[in-house]
């Protein structure tokens, strides 16, 4: 008995055979070995064709069929995860209108600018828990504007992962976790935002059918059981945005959960349970996978910019060529906590939502050339990457998320031991480290969908859990000084 997962990214597309009585990868795999192209026809813009996410899938499905060597008809239920944000446009043929606008593209601000104000901001965040921003309902405002020959001819929009849904199934069908990301629902009304649609002149037979994130959401048609060695017939029971399945392969479902990761950028996506926002906008909220009108359920999404990319900034300029991360995090861990004075602001990488929009740059505080060193500045940087985690989860706490547990993927930071016992330490929060990834977790999620798994609990019971790094107390208060140090540093840049 096996479970599919799918995990449609912007850069590739992974597939994911999961064994469903063990929990355990049979196979996985993705396409392209290469990244998948982007269009910018104008700096700003990014597009992808949605058959090319469907192509890449064909390829990434078929190489862990022939890995597993599993009968199709042992494949129980099929999980779909996506680039959120992305606008998808068919007609009533089901034929692509026109390229993806995808999540980091730029365009349609002024058009979520222009909806804030006239709509109200008190009322977009109360009811929306986001101003409309850059999000899809933004994007089918310029194409609104701009290609009303292509908008005149629109039957359904989807979001990336609607698309391959479609695909598989012949059904065009979304799920308020989906209507939530493309700031198309009224949380507190629960259903389409009257506000938003109004505002845009969207029609309602746009949307297509809700289904439940868990739940048989359409069957695999006969076309696509032939492309894929499919059965025909097999449920599709699960889809979610890619930061909401995260949290679902961390088992992240409950309020003062935290799934977090530190690449390039970091996310901090926390569960809260109960309606509210920041009344600064610094963070979006959206509906979680198990959110429901009788069971609030929010993730909180907190984007940081700046994080792993100032490690490696030091390590491509500052430390010695040829030294490694390991050797670096070594290095640190010679300096006390608190890098004895130093600290770094590790804003480099553009304007930070949770500044509200600010861009104060990367800057170095408290360096005495007659006293500080190497180790100094390397640790100084990790910790400067832990106190923004930090910062946004006091904004977090401000909207009455209890922090307790923080899971993550055995990736990027969290492989230094002196990132995450500080971000232990400073934060007061458990952190668990697990062997996962979206694709599995989007097969976990169609094991929760089909009802081979009562719970979550359940499901992720076999989850391999690698590490656990407690609070250490006798180096909280050191750690509390020195990030009470590093926000006097954050005014300074700040201005």
């Amino acid at each position: 008995m096996y479970l599919l997962g799918y995990d449609i990214g912007s850069s590739s597309v992974k597939a994911c055979l999961l064994d469903a009585e063990t929990g355990k990868t049979v196979a996985t795999d993705f396409f392209p070995k290469t990244e998948m192209h982007i269009h910018a026809a104008q700096a700003g813009w990014a597009e992808q064709e949605p058959e090319m996410w469907w192509e890449n899938l064909k390829k990434a499905h078929l190489s862990v069929m022939q890995q597993a060597k599993v009968q199709a008809e042992d494949i129980k239920a099929i999980g779909i995860s996506w680039q959120m944000h992305g606008l998808v446009l068919v007609d009533k043929a089901r034929e692509v209108l026109r390229p993806a606008i995808i999540w980091c593209d730029s365009r349609a601000v002024p058009y979520g600018e222009r909806a804030f104000e006239s709509i109200g901001k008190e009322e977009c965040l109360s009811h929306l828990l986001n101003s409309p921003g850059n999000f899809t309902a933004a994007k089918l405002a310029w194409v609104k504007e701009h290609e009303p020959q292509i908008y005149d001819r629109i039957d359904k929009l989807m979001l990336p992962g609607d698309y391959i849904g479609m695909k598989l199934t012949d059904d065009a069908v979304v799920t308020v976790e989906g209507l939530s990301e493309g700031i198309f629902w009224d949380f507190r009304t629960n259903r389409l935002s009257e506000k938003v649609l109004n505002h845009f002149g969207f029609d309602r037979s746009f949307f297509p059918d809700i289904k439940p994130t868990f739940g048989i959401q359409g069957l695999v048609s006969a076309k696509a059981a032939a492309e894929l060695g499919l059965k025909a017939g097999t449920p599709v029971t699960y889809r979610a945005g890619d930061q909401p399945n995260n949290a679902l392969s961390l088992n992240v479902f409950n309020p003062g959960e935290i799934a977090s990761t530190a690449g390039t950028s970091g996310v901090v996506y926390g569960v809260l349970g109960s309606v509210n926002y920041d009344p600064l906008s610094r963070v979006n909220l959206f509906a979680h996978v198990n959110h429901s009108a009788e069971q609030t359920r929010l993730g909180v999404l907190l984007c940081i910019n700046g994080t792993g990319i100032l490690n490696s900034w030091l390590r491509r300029n500052i430390v010695p060529e040829g030294i490694s991360y390991a050797q670096m995090n070594e290095l640190a861990l010679q300096s006390p906590i608190g890098a004895r004075g130093v600290s770094i602001v590790p804003f480099g990488n553009g304007a930070e939502r949770m500044l509200e929009n600010k861009e104060p740059g990367c800057s170095f505080h408290g360096i005495n050339f007659n006293i500080h060193n190497r180790s100094d500045i390397l640790r100084a940087a990790q910790e400067g990457i832990v106190y923004s985690f930090k910062y946004g989860m006091d904004i977090m706490g401000g909207m009455g998320m209890d922090t307790r547990v923080i899971r993550a993927g055995n990736a990027n930071m969290f492989l230094s031991p002196l990132f995450r016992q500080a971000l232990a330490n400073t934060s007061g929060a458990v952190i668990e480290l697990y062997d996962t990834d979206g694709a599995a977790g989007a097969a976990k999620g169609a094991g929760i969908g089909i009802g081979i798994y009562a719970s979550n609990k359940e499901a992720f019971a076999t989850l391999e859990k690698i590490a656990v790094i407690e609070p250490e107390n006798a180096n909280r208060d050191a750690c509390r000084q020195a990030y009470e140090t590093w926000l006097k540093a954050v005014t300074a840049a700040k201005g």
